[in-house]
């Protein structure tokens, strides 16, 4: 009888409690690793598509999400300057039928809370906090051993990291350096429903493209708060993170916004700066037994609205390829889920950089380029387009 493994996240964010369930959904045992002292999701909102839906009903967790999500019904681009619409993908009834599950968007709470609330109520799962990791080896006896911050030892016989785009498992196992850099600024805020006047309200995600520029806004929370984002392509060269920034501020780096997009910039109280980073994709990310997963493998930028579908998508594949794992395989399965995710992965990271210049911020003869390309696309090319990408994955066999 093949022993259930021993399996060590770091990271106990979105990606690292979807592995911990699809593991444990293998019959395996596991501890997440959490570097804070408690398990908590910070941002905003976030975007589901059908593929991300896929995977969180077979984490078990997909009816409780989409009892807190806000259903669309369309995904909306405009023209920020002149206030035109340039196209919309419906993501209503006919877009269900053919992908079987919704678009949706949240905040990000109530994606988390959901996996958080399965990861409690699984036995096999141990949820541990104020553990950052600060070494990690594979030993000649074939485990992982990791050391923690609080003086903490633990061993397994493989390590997951999860632990994000700054990820310490994946600077040990690839030494490549920090993520790059973008040179896009984003400013964010989240506000109350009741203080956006009910013609600024829409059941779609709204996206207002302009030169060098984008607002995108949608509510979330069960409607009850409105996500509030802006992007600047400012040639910021120096990542931060959640820094405040002061309304005026924001207000006066977006002078040339038509009016819809201008009122709803100036609701926005609150507001907090970051500067977009992600990688190139990578070649491996997978050495011996130790394995990375969502941002620390593949970060990407927002454009394509995968991030969170994309570490979703590993956990299950993940969890797929290590039922009825024994020790002794554990190498050649991790590097096949490796080869399993890394192509798509890697399109999904080129494809959000490509959207930021060529569909988000383009200007002048490249905006009317993407205007010609987009207007005379039907409903189903529409649909057509977003296949690849929004399709639910097949899991691959053990």
């Amino acid at each position: 009888m093949i022993r259930a493994l021993d399996v060590l996240v770091a990271g106990g964010g979105i990606g690292g409690l979807a592995a911990a369930l699809a593991l444990a959904s293998a019959g395996h045992r596991v501890t997440v690793l959490e570097r804070r002292e408690d398990f908590t999701e910070i941002g905003a909102g976030i975007q589901i598509a059908p593929n991300g839906f896929a995977a969180l009903d077979r984490l078990g967790v997909g009816r409780a999400v989409r009892q807190r999500a806000v259903l669309v019904e369309e995904l909306r681009l405009m023209d920020a300057v002149s206030g035109e619409r340039l196209t919309a993908v419906p993501v209503g009834e006919r877009y269900r039928r053919r992908f079987g599950h919704p678009y949706a968007v949240v905040h990000r709470a109530d994606l988390y809370t959901p996996l958080l609330d399965a990861c409690r109520a699984e036995g096999r799962i141990r949820l541990l906090t104020g553990a950052e990791l600060t070494a990690q080896s594979e030993e000649p006896s074939g485990r992982v051993t990791v050391g923690t911050a609080d003086g903490r030892r633990h061993e397994g016989d493989l390590l997951v990291g999860a632990d994000g785009i700054r990820s310490a498992v994946r600077a040990r196992l690839l030494d490549d350096g920090p993520p790059r850099p973008n040179g896009h600024t984003i400013y964010r805020t989240l506000l109350p429903i009741t203080d956006v006047p009910a013609h600024l309200r829409s059941d779609a995600v709204t996206l207002w493209a302009g030169p060098g520029y984008h607002l995108v806004h949608y509510t979330v929370a069960g409607g009850a708060s409105l996500n509030l984002a802006a992007v600047l392509d400012d040639g910021a060269a120096e990542a931060v993170s959640a820094l405040p920034a002061e309304r005026a501020a924001v207000l006066a780096r977006f002078p040339k916004l038509a009016a819809t997009p201008r009122a709803l910039l100036e609701l926005g109280r609150d507001w907090r700066r970051w500067v977009l980073c992600d990688r190139d994709p990578a070649p491996r990310w997978t050495r011996g037994r130790i394995t990375l997963l969502g941002d620390a493998a593949h970060p990407m930028l927002q454009y394509a609205a995968q991030g969170a579908c994309q570490a979703l998508e590993d956990a299950v594949t993940l969890g797929a390829l290590l039922t009825g794992a024994a020790p002794a395989d554990l190498p050649t399965r991790l590097t096949r889920y490796e080869s399993v995710r890394r192509d798509r992965t890697a399109r999904i990271q080129l494809l959000s950089r490509r959207m930021g210049t060529e569909l988000f911020h383009p200007l002048g003869p490249a905006a009317d380029a993407r205007d010609a390309l987009l207007r005379p696309l039907t409903e189903d090319g529409l649909h057509d387009r977003l296949a690849w990408l929004h399709e639910e994955q097949p899991l691959p066999a053990p």
